[in-house]
This record gives C-alpha cells, structure tokens and sequence, in this order.
C-alpha cells in the first residue's frame, strides 16, 4: 500500500490523487477483511458447536457410568462448557472492533495516519493535514505554536510501521476513514 501512495504522492504530498488511491486501497483492504472475517467467525462457530456437542455427549456417558455422583458431573460438565465458551470468545476478540488508539491518529483530524511526519517539537501529523495548516493558517505548529517550516517535517517511520502493524491485525480499522 505504501509503495502506491508514495508513487500518487509524487511531487505534490496534498495531491488529490493521494486520497483516492488511499480510499480504494482501504476499501479494498476493509472488504478483504469483512470477507476473512465473515468466514472465520463461521468457522468457529462450527467448531464450537462441535466442542460442544462433543462435551455434552461426554457427559451423557459418564452419567450413565456413574452412580451417586450426577451433580458433581453435571457441574464439570457446565464449567467445561462455560470454559470452552470463554475460549471461544477471546479468540473471536481479534475481529470486533474497537478504538484506534490515540498514538496512531493525528492529533488534527483524529483519524488514522496515512503519511505522518514529526516537527521538531515531537508532535506528529499527518502530511497534508500540516502542509495545509502551514500554507493556510500560518508557519507555526498547531499545538506548541512554535515556527514551523515545511522543510523542518521529518517522516516518522516508526508511527508508519506502528499503523502498519496495527492495519495488519485489526483489518476492521481501514473502514473507520
């Protein structure tokens, strides 16, 4: 996705191209997601009703086996259940969304960061949102108000990676934009 926008990007960073190639990468991204998603949710469905079924018809033998302690498997039998159903839950955790955390939003637009860029104050933003800050409200940083030049902009190659791995394991996020 990168190699796409920094090729869109070329000579003009608030170039309009570079929103659309974002935009149908992220769509496509999103559906690519919702479409794995969909599927292992099916799958563990399936396997959990099979675990269920499994532990159920585990415990109709072992009562008719055992003689005088029907209640205490009936308890094993329901906290394996009730295991098993926690087990299920935290591995379906991976696709509910939830929030992005607020280290990889810009602090302007509050969405996710595409291209971010740090100022020499520490803070990041997104490239076009500050070049657009810097050409239309003035040469200073938005949050310390300290002078800001466009050349000072140094692209912050650990949020980059940061958004990337996050993208990667929570796919649900492309469709927040």
């Amino acid at each position: 996705m990168d190699g796409a926008l920094d090729l869109g990007r070329g000579a003009n960073p608030k170039s309009y191209i570079i929103e659309e190639i974002w935009q149908k990468l992220s769509k496509a991204k999103y559906l690519e997601w919702d479409h794995d998603s969909t599927k292992r949710s099916w799958d563990l469905q399936s396997l959990k009703e099979a675990c269920e079924t499994a532990l159920k018809e585990k415990h109709t033998r072992d009562i008719s086996q055992i003689e005088g302690f029907l209640d205490e498997a009936a308890n094993s039998c329901s906290a394996r259940l009730d295991a098993l159903g926690e087990v299920f839950r935290k591995a379906a955790e991976a696709d509910v969304p939830t929030e992005v955390p607020d280290y990889l939003c810009c602090n302007i637009t509050l969405d996710i960061f595409r291209d971010p860029v740090i100022t020499p104050s520490g803070i990041t933003y997104e490239r076009a949102v500050i070049l657009d800050h810097l050409e239309k409200v003035g040469k200073f940083d938005p949050v310390t108000r300290q002078p800001l030049r466009k050349s000072q902009l140094v692209p912050n190659l650990a949020i980059k990676e940061a958004v990337h791995a996050f993208l990667d394991k929570h796919g649900w996020a492309y469709g927040t934009d």
